[in-house]
């Protein structure tokens, strides 16, 4: 038995070959790039994503010397991916972390409209969701829409390349316009949003028990496989992830330390209490939901201070930090660096970054430390706004190869920390989905702690969890007053054209 999973992320497609034991055979890699034609923009070429998925599955499945199974597909998340009645492209991806429906979202937020529809199905609006970005082009491109005839998200759009077939699954489906108490789309939330318009741009919906489509002949010739393997559409890449970590019983908790930092909790039913924050997906697992909080920005800060401070790799920066002592000498750092703004735990499109309480006694090693707490005492933001306490945080992503950073983050969350074995966490998620759809395995757990391997725990120091317990209140208190410098920033940056 061999299989093939894709994890097409942001800025890396990835190809993961596993053989008949589980055991990851072969990685390809792909760059996806990222264009920003416009402030505040995001966007993708769909051909070259798709173009980048081919080049990889091709190269794993040569390096294989037994016939695949199964191919499996996870993927970013959000944004939209229209395209028209034979499955092309009417333009550009427009992605989770674009940023121009700004305005948009403000007037439904001063209408009340976001925060009913996070009390109808446990979801925050933000700029990068497919009904913000309808809304957009309604307004502003309504050509476009007129070309087509689906919107997709990028796991969609690969399954739609590969199958012929339309579908969306119920992860992706979950925000903004699924009720996820009868799984279907809500025409309630169509209307709250004024978008009934956009149901017959709807894809159809696909769930747990109808993942599995045929590769179609020409899908086929392009990626070397044989006709008709069987395609899973597994759920999105935080909802793969979480069941790559084996996060799949409720309380359960992981943190992605990726392009996003995406922490999240395993809970039982959508949550659409307190005050309006993050989203509510469908986990892929029968009965399980993840009440998730994906931000803007992640690991991009980590590259943007190694390029800010000289540093070859982002291992660096973490041994640059742990010659500084816990606190960064008085020196406080808020991560918003998005052109978007922030979404989780909260949402404001005008959040921005800033170094806070610098002077001529902080170097390198403090700018180090205070970065890597500014996005750790984040993770303990969305933590806190989860309302659990979970006995563990599993982690992956990136982020997860720098020790100083797990160290951090146990001492900051005050639980215990374990990073997966797998190189490639969102497509071991997809594999284990694949099992089951396949009938391979009999259910997620099952699957889970069969092929599920995490390595040792990374134990928080009570002392250092005592005194970021207190930077965590002086974060927050920090970030309430910075804030109300970000509209006045924003009148800075229109003056200045960018």
């Amino acid at each position: 038995m061999a299989v093939i999973c894709v994890d097409a992320g942001t800025t890396m497609i990835k190809a993961v070959a596993y053989d008949a034991s589980g055991a990851e055979a072969a990685v390809a890699r792909r760059e996806a790039g990222v264009a920003r034609p416009a402030p505040g923009w995001a966007e993708q070429s769909m051909p070259a994503v798709w173009d980048a998925v081919v080049q990889a599955v091709r190269q794993v499945a040569g390096r294989l010397g037994e016939a695949v199974d199964f191919v499996s597909i996870t993927a970013q998340g959000d944004g939209c991916w229209l395209v028209d009645e034979t499955g092309a492209p009417t333009g550009p991806a427009i992605l989770w972390n674009d940023g121009r429906a700004t305005e948009i979202i403000d007037e439904w937020t001063r209408a009340g409209i976001v925060e009913r529809g996070f009390r109808l199905n446990g979801n925050l609006t933000a700029s990068g969701l497919p009904h913000a970005i309808l809304a957009w082009l309604g307004r502003n491109d309504p050509s476009r829409l007129e070309r087509s005839s689906s919107f997709l998200t990028c796991g969609g759009w690969i399954f739609s390349r590969l199958t012929g077939e339309i579908a969306c699954d119920e992860s992706d489906a979950s925000a903004p316009f699924m009720d996820l108490s009868t799984r279907r789309y809500s025409p309630e939330l169509l209307e709250l949003f004024g978008m009934d318009w956009a149901e017959r741009l709807l894809p159809e919906l696909r769930e747990d028990t109808r993942r599995v489509a045929g590769l179609t002949g020409d899908a086929a010739r392009l990626t070397g496989l044989p006709p008709g393997t069987p395609v899973v559409m597994a759920p999105y890449d935080i909802a793969s992830t979480a069941l790559g970590v084996g996060a799949v019983d409720v309380g359960q908790a992981c943190s992605i330390l990726g392009t996003t930092l995406c922490t999240q909790t395993v809970v039982a039913r959508p949550d659409t209490a307190g005050p309006p924050a993050g989203i509510t997906v469908a986990s892929g697992v029968s009965g399980r939901f993840l009440r998730a909080f994906p931000t803007f920005a992640g690991v991009e800060v980590v590259q943007w201070a190694c390029r800010l401070l000289g540093l070859a790799d982002p291992a660096d920066l973490g041994e640059l930090a742990e010659r500084s002592a816990p606190g960064a000498g008085g020196l406080a750092f808020l991560p918003y660096f998005s052109p978007a703004g922030e979404r989780a735990p909260f949402f404001d499109p005008l959040a921005r970054g800033a170094f806070l309480g610098m002077s001529f006694e902080h170097g390198r090693e403090q700018v180090a430390r205070a970065i890597l707490e500014g996005l750790t005492l984040v993770v303990q933001d969305c933590l806190v706004a989860s309302g659990s306490r979970p006995p563990e945080l599993r982690v992956s992503g990136g982020g997860a190869a720098s020790a100083p950073w797990l160290r951090m983050i146990a001492d900051v969350t005050g639980v215990p920390v374990f990073r997966s074995r797998d190189a490639e966490v969102g497509a071991r998620g997809a594999y284990l989905i694949g099992l089951v759809a396949t009938g391979a395995a009999a259910d997620v757990p099952a699957a889970a702690h069969e092929h599920v391997r995490l390595g040792d725990a990374v134990d928080p120091d009570p002392a250092a969890s005592e005194r970021y317990a207190q930077m965590y209140g002086d974060f927050l208190a920090l970030r309430e007053a910075n804030a109300v410098s970000w509209p006045l920033l924003a009148q800075m940056r229109d003056r200045s054209g960018s």
